[in-house]
């Protein structure tokens, strides 16, 4: 696969619901790839968002590549300070680590977007607020001054089937949609299409982008 094949894929999957592909954003998972990796598989295509889940293995890669840098991964509170370089954090879990995030952001005299992160599979390994505990994370975060709420994410539960889990991005985009949320982070290599026909605006893809096949 590569990243043509990723959009085009996007775009097969969009077609199926009538959705404008524009509509669409592919987030170039680029942890423990290189600077010059990224740059031949990403940067060569055009200007795409970059996701790193590891401050410390983001942090020399934002030192040398000008792109849109999201954070995507387990974020914990005393790596706030870093987490506010980041044009968009995707995984905010909790209420403590959003009033970190919030601080740090109004030092820096900036207002940080943020998506909320879910645990709609109940997995017990998993971060993120479970549904019953939204309304409540929701209303105290979003009068949080330094941040600003766009949307939710989640992580699925692997499966071979992606069909096994569209009730879960679907459950996201009704939940999104209750809240008035525009942004729904939801897909990965492997079951992007369930998640763009469920509403996905972003898509968080490494695999498919950087893995060779011949």
């Amino acid at each position: 696969m590569s990243l043509p094949g990723v959009l085009e894929r996007i775009e097969k999957a969009c077609g199926r619901v009538g959705r404008d592909p524009k509509g669409v954003r592919l987030v170039a998972v680029t942890k423990e790839h290189t600077v010059a990796e990224i740059r031949e598989q990403v940067l060569r295509y055009g200007h795409f968002p970059l996701g790193e889940s590891r401050i410390q293995e983001a942090l020399p890669k934002m030192g040398e590549l000008e792109a849109e840098w999201h954070f995507i991964g387990p974020l914990q509170r005393n790596k706030a300070k870093f987490a506010v370089r980041f044009e968009l954090i995707h995984s905010i879990d909790s209420l403590r680590l959003a009033e970190a995030v919030a601080r740090k952001a109004l030092e820096q005299g900036k207002v940080q977007r943020v998506l909320l992160e879910l645990n709609l599979g109940r997995e017990p390994q998993k971060h993120g607020f479970l549904e019953e505990e939204l309304p409540q994370a929701i209303a105290q975060i979003q009068a949080l001054e330094g941040l600003r709420v766009e949307g939710l994410m989640t992580v699925a539960p692997y499966t071979d089937t992606p069909e096994t889990v569209r009730p879960i991005f679907a459950q996201l985009s009704r939940l999104a949609d209750r809240y008035g949320l525009p942004e729904r982070s939801m897909g990965m290599s492997g079951d992007l299409e369930v998640a763009v026909e469920e509403g996905a605006t972003l898509v968080r893809v490494g695999r498919a982008i950087f893995e060779q096949t011949t």
